[in-house]
This record gives C-alpha cells, sequence and structure tokens, in this order.
C-alpha cells in the first residue's frame, strides 16, 4: 500500500504545488462584479492549453445515434451494461435482453459479479504497480425499466408482482464497479478479476461514520445500534480524495421507498416525520423494492431512508475494506463531491444539492492531510465543519457553518437537538441560516490549477414559485442575483473565487461564468461582459460566454451537469438536457483564464436519448473517459430507438468510453 498512495499523492502533490505557487498573483487579480459579469484575466496554467483548444473542431448540434468525435478524437467502448468483470463468465448482452427468458432466481446472484446499469460519476487512480495500468471506479444511478425488461408494463406495481426476481436484480444493478484497468497500444481494456476488481450494490454491508452515527433517527429493527447499514444505491457523480479513495454520492433515495402517506397518518412517531419535513418520500415507489424488500416500506422500516443520502467513501485499492458513509458531510440529494486542498493542508469537498431551490456545501475537514502516512487519513472526513452557501447581490458571499449551537439558529427550539440532528436534517438547517436556493446545483468543481470553483446549475423552469421552509417560514423562490433567469431552461456556471485563493476561507466572490443557451439564435441576446445580469430581466434564450465576444465561435450548450478539469486546467462540461433543446447531449471544453475564456468547443456528440456523465481524466492528460447513461432513453427494450454501442438492431446499453487524440497525444 506505500507504493500505492505514494504513486495517487504525487499527482495531487503536482497540482498542489503547482497551484500554492501562484496564489499570490491569483489573489491580487480583479474581482469582477456577478452583476455585470467582468471577469479577471488570470494568466493560463499552460500557453500549450490554448493551442490544443484552437484545434478541436466543434462537432453538433446533431440528432446522430453514435458518438460522434472533433477531427483528430478516437474513442473506444471500455464496458457496457452486463458485461463479466470476471473470468468463466460469459456476461449479460443486449441480444439476451430483447427476451425476458434471462431474468430468472440466478439473475441477481450473476449480475453481482457484472457492471452495472446507468453507469455515472468516474474516478481514475493510477496503479500501484505500473503507470500503464489503474483502477477505475464508477458507480450506476438507477435503473431504467423500459431499457431493461422486454415487455415491461406501464402498470409498475403489477409487472413488479408479477416478477419479484427483478427487484434483486435491479439491487445488484446498482452501487458501485471497481474496474482494473491496462493500457496496451490499442488503448485501455478491463483485466477480468484484477486484483482490485469488485462490485458493490444496494445490499453490501457498508458503516455509518462521523456525527450521526448511532443516532436515534438512525435506528432500524435490523440495526438498533444505528451503526450498520446495507447499500448503496441512486449514487450520482462522485470525487476523490488525496488519499486515493472514491467518494460516491447517494442522491434521489426517495425514489426507492413506498408507503410514506399511510405511515405518516398511522404514526405517532413525529420525530422521524420532522426529519422527513424537508425531503418528503413517496406513497409508491418508482421501482417498486418496497413491494418485495420490506425495508423499503416506509411502514415497517420508518427510519431506513434516514440512512441514505450520504456521501460514501469506498477505498479501490483495499477490495476487502467496508465503504463508509461519512455523515459529517451531510444529508441531501448529493451531487458530488470534489476536494482541494486548503492553505493549510487541510481537506475542502465541494457538494451540490440537486434539486430545484437546493444549496450548494463546502466541508472542511479539521484535521490536516499527511501525504507521508496514507492510513492517518482514513478517516479525514468523520471530523469538520460543514457549511452551506449565500450568494450576496453585490458578487460576494459568505459560508455559513451548520453547526449545533444551542445560543445560536440551530437549536433544540429550532428543531436540532446535536449535531446529528443538523447533517441528518442538513437542508432544514440551511433554511434557518438563509442559503441562497439555486437553479438545480449538480457538480461544484474546484480547479486543482487556480484553486477557483465552478458549479454547474443544470435547469429551473420554476424561479416564479414560493416555497415554506422547514419552521413553515415563506422563502421567495423567484430570480437572484446569483441564479437571474425567471426561466431558467438552458442552466448556467457560477464561478466561486474564495478569498485569499483559500479552500477554507469562510468568504467568497462570485460571477456568473456561463449562462447556457443557443447562440445561433438570431433573438438571442450575446451578452458582453460589460452587460448587467440582472435577476429577473433576463429572456429565457438569453446567452453568456465568460465575456467571450464572438458568438460564432462558440458551441450551443444546454444543462451542464458533471464538470471536471484536465491537468492544464481547462474545464471540461458535459451534459443532461432535453435534446429538442438543442440536440443530443456532450462533451465540451472552456478555457476559464486567458483571452480565450469562454471559448466553448463541443467536442463529442452522444447517442439517441443518452445522458453524458463523468467526465474523467487520466494524470498525463492523453485519455478522457465519459460516461453513457441511458442511451434510447424514450424508447423500450421491444422498440428501441437507440442501437448503441452494439448495432444491429440490438436494444442500447449504457457503456463507458475512453477519448484520446490519433497520435497519442494529450487532449
Amino acid at each position: 500500500m506505500e507504493d500505492s498512495s505514494h504513486q495517487t499523492l504525487t499527482y495531487f502533490g503536482e497540482l498542489l504545488a503547482r497551484r500554492l505557487s501562484r496564489r499570490d498573483f491569483v489573489a491580487t487579480g480583479s474581482v469582477a462584479a456577478a452583476v455585470a459579469g467582468a471577469l479577471p484575466a488570470v494568466a493560463s496554467a499552460s500557453n500549450s492549453s490554448l493551442s490544443h483548444q484552437r484545434v478541436f473542431k466543434s462537432v453538433g448540434p446533431t440528432r446522430e445515434d453514435r458518438v460522434l468525435l472533433s477531427p483528430g478524437l478516437r474513442h473506444d467502448v471500455l464496458i457496457g451494461w452486463g458485461d463479466p468483470l470476471f473470468k468463466d463468465d460469459p456476461g449479460l448482452t443486449s441480444r439476451d435482453i430483447r427476451s425476458i427468458d434471462w431474468l430468472d432466481a440466478r439473475a441477481a446472484a450473476k449480475q453481482e459479479k457484472r457492471f452495472g446499469t446507468n453507469n455515472d460519476a468516474l474516478a481514475f487512480f493510477v496503479s500501484p504497480k505500473k503507470r500503464s495500468s489503474g483502477v477505475l471506479c464508477v458507480n450506476h444511478e438507477y435503473v431504467v425499466p423500459e431499457l431493461s425488461f422486454a415487455g415491461f408494463s406501464k402498470d409498475r406495481e403489477a409487472w413488479v408482482r408479477a416478477h419479484p426476481e427483478a427487484v434483486a436484480w435491479m439491487q445488484a444493478a446498482h452501487g458501485v464497479s471497481v474496474l482494473d484497468l491496462e493500457r496496451g497500444l490499442r488503448g485501455w481494456r478491463v483485466v477480468r478479476g484484477g486484483p482490485s476488481t469488485r462490485r458493490i450494490t444496494a445490499n453490501t454491508p457498508m458503516q455509518i461514520m462521523g456525527p450521526a452515527r448511532g443516532d436515534t433517527l438512525l435506528q432500524t429493527n435490523a440495526d438498533p445500534s444505528g451503526t450498520t447499514v446495507l447499500g448503496t444505491f441512486a449514487n450520482c457523480a462522485g470525487g476523490k480524495t488525496p488519499w486515493g479513495t472514491y467518494l460516491t454520492a447517494e442522491e434521489n433515495i426517495q425514489d426507492y421507498f413506498g408507503g410514506a402517506r399511510s405511515w405518516a397518518e398511522s404514526s405517532a412517531d413525529d420525530a422521524t416525520k420532522l426529519a422527513y419535513r424537508r425531503w418528503p418520500l413517496r406513497e409508491r415507489s418508482a421501482f417498486g423494492w418496497d413491494l418485495i424488500d420490506k425495508r423499503f416500506d416506509v411502514r415497517r422500516e420508518p427510519r431506513e431512508a434516514l440512512r441514505h443520502g450520504w456521501i460514501v467513501e469506498i477505498d479501490p485499492l483495499e477490495p476487502s475494506s467496508i465503504p463508509k458513509k461519512r455523515t459529517a458531510l451531510g444529508r441531501f440529494c448529493h451531487e458530488g463531491a470534489n476536494t482541494i486542498l486548503t492553505a493549510d493542508g487541510r481537506v475542502a469537498a465541494y457538494m451540490g444539492d440537486d434539486t430545484k431551490f437546493e444549496y450548494v456545501y463546502k466541508f472542511v475537514t479539521r484535521d490536516r492531510f499527511n501525504p507521508k502516512d496514507r492510513a492517518a487519513n482514513l478517516d479525514l472526513l468523520d471530523h469538520g465543519t460543514l457549511y452551506v452557501a449565500r450568494f450576496d447581490a453585490e458578487g460576494r458571499g459568505e459560508w455559513l457553518p451548520l453547526v449545533h449551537d444551542e445560543n445560536g439558529l440551530l437549536n433544540s427550539r429550532n428543531g436540532f437537538r446535536s449535531q446529528a440532528e443538523v447533517v441528518i436534517k442538513c437542508r432544514a438547517a440551511a433554511d434557518i441560516l438563509g442559503a441562497t436556493p439555486m437553479d438545480r446545483p449538480e457538480d461544484v468543481e474546484p480547479s486543482p490549477i487556480t484553486g477557483r470553483v465552478y458549479m454547474a446549475l443544470t435547469k429551473n423552469g420554476d424561479r416564479a414559485i414560493r416555497r415554506g421552509d422547514f419552521m413553515g417560514r415563506e422563502i421567495n423562490l423567484g430570480p437572484n442575483f446569483a441564479n437571474p433567469r425567471p426561466q431558467n431552461d438552458f442552466g448556467h456556471i457560477v464561478e466561486l473565487i474564495e478569498d485569499n485563493d483559500d479552500a477554507s476561507s469562510k468568504r467568497f466572490s462570485w460571477n456568473v461564468f456561463l449562462l447556457a443557451g443557443d447562440p445561433r439564435n438570431a433573438s438571442a441576446k450575446f451578452l458582453s461582459q460589460a452587460e448587467q445580469v440582472l435577476p429577473g430581466r433576463l429572456a429565457r434564450e438569453d446567452v453568456f460566454y465568460g465575456g467571450f465576444t464572438d458568438r460564432s465561435q462558440v458551441s450551443p450548450i444546454a444543462c451542464p451537469d458533471n464538470l471536471g478539469f484536465d491537468p492544464t486546467g481547462r474545464l471540461w462540461i458535459v451534459t443532461d438536457a432535453d435534446e429538442e433543446l438543442i440536440g443530443n447531449n456532450g462533451c465540451f471544453v472552456v478555457p476559464t483564464s486567458g483571452p480565450d475564456r469562454g471559448l466553448l468547443k463541443q467536442i463529442m456528440s452522444a447517442p439517441v436519448g443518452a445522458e453524458v456523465c463523468g467526465c474523467e481524466f487520466t494524470p498525463d492528460g492523453t485519455t478522457l473517459f465519459l460516461s453513457i447513461q441511458h442511451p434510447g432513453e424514450g424508447g423500450t427494450v421491444d422498440n428501441p430507438v437507440s442501437h448503441w454501442p452494439d448495432g444491429q438492431e440490438l436494444p442500447a446499453r449504457s457503456a463507458v468510453i475512453a477519448i484520446s487524440r490519433d497520435d497519442g497525444s494529450p487532449l
């Protein structure tokens, strides 16, 4: 393990050194006013990065059912749903799923050794043995029954009751796949049965750690101690730590539980009801698990759902290690947890709550990261301070500490008897502190070069409504300076600059970096950095591209979702939009500094119906891994609208692709 930690940490250390060497310069740059969209001219992290940027010729928008790439790029399909992870297994193919016969009593056990479905977040770790191999962690968000089961009925409840084995299979198709990879002359390939190969599912035992461990609200009939939980599911984006572990984010867990209304009407458990007030469950689950597995029936296990919705930490290099739910990072619809070191060597993790009008969070560890002792870092995420962001109108903001305090607002009188209740009822605590409701905060990614933080606000068409908060007070959910569109169908990206370029700072500056949309639309106003971005005054079609002034050179984009950075510091964006807005989803790259700041180029277009996720580079920048999730959405196994990646008129499958240049140079 000594070698693995050294190689993993070398990359983080190099990036940190490069970032810290620039701190003085970045800190003295001018900070733009958010209302004007004015942006500082920070020097590029690499002069060569801009020359590479100009090489890309934009693709799309298209509606072709294939992966389309900029000239000079190629891709390989690395692995897809149902592919075997171990030897002596034929796997489950798209040809197999045209019949429901594969779904039998053994289907779940087989799926536990196969790649899951709807792959999302990706994290690559350098192998402890050699740089030409590595470990890729991939999480699996959910199952689309129409794309999984032949003959699936619109009456989901009746279909699940007729096929009870489907629930066990779906639980096995969720979670995380840990893959061993090897790079050869023809690119990356999966090594079946490698030393790190592992499947984690919705039934894998995990430890509950941090301030909520053992709390009454997490105690169930099956686990009266409130310390051990089965599985992870609804995993969306993720992240990784400087000590080389994978962070996977539990998001829409409310879809998996049923019977909530019936339970609420008959139960006298007011404390548990209060915990659900800002995260309501459903009477009928989306996938029917509650019909077959009693732990997903709120009437039988009313507190089970509170044990999900956390950040889960997994050690990819120790296949026997137990995954841990880090409750100190709060419970909400997590979209990622991306880390960076503070000026004094602690670790900050940035997170978004992917729901309309929810919040942006930051967690800062109490203790410092030790680059010489991997074991000493393994529980850093259990102790620290969780913050939520308030964005002020003048382009400033504050991180508000979510800390239990009987003399403050987060006290027992307001429904918080302990820090455990603060993190369990995280949204409610953020309400009380006055955090800024955002337009679906998805990935929140700090640049490893500059330390600036970029947050994808995917979309929100409901800014005219109002909502009652945890205490019954009305919150005005109209446009605000950080979310200026009354009808934000295309989404936007906000850039946050921590004071003193230090991730532990409690104050920050911010500006709107990108207002997504279609600059080809002649009626769309192409805003310059001198024009004001005032809340409520923007049309749905208005766009802003980081201050870049030529609308003819930039690519249209809708609904930014996951973000990533290449080693030179350019921002990469993948999208999750209705294809009717612009076209198929894709992958985009944009410089965040220098003369080409805001020059957005689409380098990849996805197959029909697919969302693009992931956005993970190898440390040398020569390979970009992307998740192609739910290709063919809108169709069924029986009547597919996509045949990617297998072709031959077969149903589509989710898969991971690896993109590289034809000549092997960095992207």
